[in-house]
């Protein structure tokens, strides 16, 4: 038996549509560094977009599947692009600027990128490259730039304005399959090449409702959110295409992502959300706590990415803005957790513990966790195993390139298709996700584990403490010890003694597991989504390029 409901397809034009039309009020505003942000409705980023498919298709020859990549800070012209390319049949493909050369070059060469739209800031980092780049026909640049490294290039150089200039405000989108691809994003490649993750129409409008439930972000057309997470990153953790979805007003930060602007967008634009990864909201809270500003009306803060430190939240929460934890990864979409308090918990000592964990996994996203022989183990709040994953927006295979078949590795999935995260933890009877560690960087000490997520959040609650990563070094008693790796605050007194015995006795850290080898650092390397890059810290210390102190 069949059901009597129509059969209409999930696609990006509808919300592209509902949100220019429904809420086409509500607006785009992109920071500048002058006294004026610029402003766009989403009635008029609607029209744009349309331009912009007629140019892509009559101009550029564009066609049915072909990639259009993106190299572009978090702005107008970048939403235009995420909506115009997947609603007209094409793929938007979002290039991460902060990427190593050699992997962005092998990034567009594997998806054949045909056209790139960049921001003329952005121009120095591509133009190297263009040699190397075959496939690309075409170069759109967005904004203001030097376009002389460009003169010579074998590829078009077009206006973007210009191009879409005087070009129809509709576009007949056609109707498409739903499970066509709409948008890729390439994994950071930490090890191995990048691996491309595909999204569909369909994936890209379920992400979106989820994000949009009260149990989620849960904003509404009365909210403005501070979209600091890039839109090269997964996405933008989908904001762009939910607040289409409810008229939520976007601030766009552009390539104004330092501390001091970001504060002044606060005060002077109102957001009453934002969302991005630890290391951007510490350097936000020492900036405010130096020259301090109005930012009463951010009270809501969405962190995922990593871990948040529990002494990074309390602080927000001093500031009167609630963190809400996060989890999340490229081939999630991203959203596969939020940590919304159950009803129960509010006003009790439980609730910031459930606050600190990595969230409710959501009906779309059914969970395992697996133990190290294969075994299935229980949601108890205290059996640790890898998390795996699937859902109406979890990937089930990579994108093998133009001619291949998807790819489906035996180490990222399971036999019956579960997505392997490579993330270890626990889930309470509840459906609550709390991360112990990357599998790859849980220390293995003579037979036990230490989660280096763990230290290193106790060692952040230090006041004298800025950042600190732990990784695990060769040990020869006991396999893997840890090495405390910290950056001291300015004027910071402390020593690795005191941080040892901080540990103990107010962290409550096992003595067991405390670290041995401390060191200290300028700056923890960070990978090109801002995650601590454990990989080089390990390097260094493997040669001997850090001044190790063994307590």
């Amino acid at each position: 038996m069949l059901s009597t409901m129509q059969d209409v397809p999930l696609l990006i034009s509808r919300i592209l549509t509902h949100g220019s039309r429904v809420h086409g009020a509500s607006r785009v505003t992109t920071w500048t560094g002058e006294a004026e942000p610029h402003r766009r409705t989403f009635a008029e980023i609607g029209g744009r977009a349309a331009q912009l498919a007629h140019a892509l298709r009559d101009e550029l020859g564009v066609r049915d599947d072909d990639r259009v990549a993106t190299l572009m800070w978090n702005n107008a012209e970048h939403v235009e692009a995420y909506f115009a390319v997947p609603a007209m049949g094409a793929v938007l493909h979002t290039l991460n600027l902060r990427l190593p050369a050699e992997q962005l070059a092998w990034i567009v060469n594997h998806a054949a990128d045909k056209v790139v739209v960049v921001n003329g800031s952005l121009i120095p980092l591509l133009a190297p490259l263009l040699p190397r780049l075959p496939t690309l026909e075409h170069i759109v640049v967005s904004g203001p730039g030097d376009r002389a490294p460009l003169a010579g290039a074998a590829a078009r150089v077009h206006e973007y304005e210009d191009l879409i200039a005087g070009r129809p405000t509709g576009y007949d989108w056609p109707e498409l399959d739903e499970r066509r691809a709409a948008a890729m994003c390439y994994t950071s490649g930490t090890t191995g090449d990048p691996k491309g993750v595909v999204y569909s129409h369909r994936s890209v409008y379920l992400h979106s409702m989820q994000v949009n439930m009260a149990q989620s972000m849960g904003l509404t057309d009365r909210d403005t959110s501070l979209v600091v997470v890039p839109q090269f990153h997964v996405n933008a953790w989908g904001l762009p295409h939910a607040t289409f979805m409810t008229g939520v007003n976007m601030l766009m930060p552009d390539r104004f992502l330092q501390p001091a602007p970001l504060a002044g967008m606060i005060e002077g634009e109102r957001p009453t959300h934002a969302a991005a990864v630890p290391t951007i909201w510490q350097g936000l809270l020492a900036e405010l706590h130096a020259r301090p500003r109005d930012v009463s009306s951010l009270t809501q803060v969405t962190i995922g990415g990593s871990a948040c430190p529990p002494s990074l939240m309390a602080a927000f929460d001093a500031l009167g803005m609630r963190v809400c934890h996060a989890w999340g990864m490229t081939e999630t979409s991203p959203l596969g957790t939020v940590a919304r308090p159950p009803a129960h918990a509010a006003g009790t000592e439980e609730e910031f513990a459930y606050r600190l964990t990595q969230g409710r996994f959501p009906a779309g996203v059914e969970a395992r966790l697996t133990g190290p022989g294969g075994e299935r183990l229980p949601w108890d709040g205290a059996s640790a195993g890898e998390l795996e994953v699937r859902g109406a927006w979890i990937a089930g295979a990579y994108y093998n390139g133009p001619d291949a078949e998807p790819l489906r590795p035996t180490d990222k999935f399971s036999e019956d298709g579960w997505l392997k995260t490579g993330d270890v933890g626990t889930i309470s009877p509840d459906g609550f996700l709390t991360l112990t560690d990357r599998a790859k960087d849980v220390i293995k000490s003579g037979g036990e584990w230490i989660s280096s997520v763990e230290l290193e959040n106790a060692l952040m609650s230090h006041p004298d403490v800025a950042e600190a990563a732990v990784v695990a070094v060769p040990d020869e008693k006991w396999g893997e010890r840890p090495l405390a790796t910290v950056v001291l605050r300015e004027g910071a007194r402390t020593d690795f003694e005191a941080l040892r015995a901080f540990l103990t006795e107010e962290a409550h850290i096992a003595r067991w597991q405390l670290p041995e080898r401390w060191t200290i650092v300028e700056s923890v390397p960070k990978t090109s989504v801002g995650k601590f890059d454990k990989k080089v810290l390990r390097r260094r210390y493997a040669e001997g390029d850090l001044d190790v102190t063994r307590l």
